[in-house]
């Protein structure tokens, strides 16, 4: 008897050092999983190699107004799908405190968002006397990469009754009435082999409304500039090696896919920040 108990413990214990042996292989196999190496994995930058293809648009039809139910079907949803390019798009420059001249007969001294848009900036953004993608004249103190697109989601100090229909990230961002949620959105723009980043800080060009191309499918509606849809800074200019007219492709990104880049430094977001360190 006592050699039969003897045999069973013994088989108690191979049994017990084979099952603690099988979890620690799961638990090591739990932290590769995640590890904190993940911290240091970069976030990518996609570099577009260029395309001489031709992209076949939608009619735009100038009195249509009805909202099309793709574009409203992630408004507030907590996983947005991923923001389109918009391809070959005209591209002009414009910058903080650019004056009024043929071609150009509203002045830049406020955008749409800040009546104090020069002194915020701290000067003119002059486009001519520069050297690392700043004005000589002064260190800016807000992003000098930024760009206006044809919509105004306030209208006479309130929000549009439409922006919580067609801006994707309203209810993610909405704070009050009155208060803009297009102000400072990332967005890539891609010319060439390069691609950039910027922020939205201002409305145009010639148009205030068009969201059915700014959020939708539509192309930019016609004008003098060989119907252009997108104001550049000169530091995105500069970057992407742009010309003061010349087409590009853009689209929205979120805040924490924004790489690193002489866009960041100037005004990172704290979102960004904290997946950096």
């Amino acid at each position: 008897m006592e050699k039969r108990w003897t045999l069973i413990r013994a088989l108690l214990l191979v049994m017990s050092f084979f099952s603690y042996q099988s979890a620690s292989v799961f638990a090591q196999s739990t932290v590769f999983l995640i590890s904190p190496d993940w911290k240091q994995t970069p976030l990518t930058h996609t570099v577009f190699h260029g395309s001489n293809h031709h992209y076949a648009t939608p009619q735009f039809n100038e009195g249509e107004q009805n909202i099309p139910d793709g574009l409203t079907s992630t408004v507030g949803s907590s996983q947005p799908k991923p923001s389109p390019w918009k391809y070959n798009i005209i591209a002009t420059v414009f910058w903080v405190g650019e004056q009024a001249a043929q071609g150009n007969p509203v002045t830049n001294l406020e955008s749409a968002w800040d009546p104090s848009w020069v002194t915020h900036f701290g000067g003119e953004d002059n486009p001519d006397n520069r050297t690392n993608f700043l004005p000589v004249a002064f260190t800016p103190k807000l992003n000098p990469f930024y760009v206006a697109l044809p919509y105004n989601d306030l209208d006479d100090h309130h929000t549009k009754p439409e922006a919580a229909k067609v801006i994707p990230w309203f209810n993610d961002s909405f704070v009050r009435d009155g208060q803009s949620v297009c102000k400072d959105r990332w967005i890539a723009i891609r010319h060439g082999r390069r691609i950039c980043y910027a922020q939205w800080e201002d409305v145009g060009p010639f148009q205030i409304d068009h969201w059915q191309y700014v959020f939708g499918n539509e192309r930019p509606r016609p004008n003098v500039n060989h119907d252009a849809g997108i104001d550049v800074s000169p530091a995105v200019r500069e970057y992407l090696g742009m010309s003061g007219m010349d087409a590009c492709d853009w689209k929205f990104v979120n805040s924490y896919e924004v790489p690193n880049g002489p866009w960041m430094p100037h005004r990172e977001d704290p979102i960004v920040a904290r997946l950096r360190h």
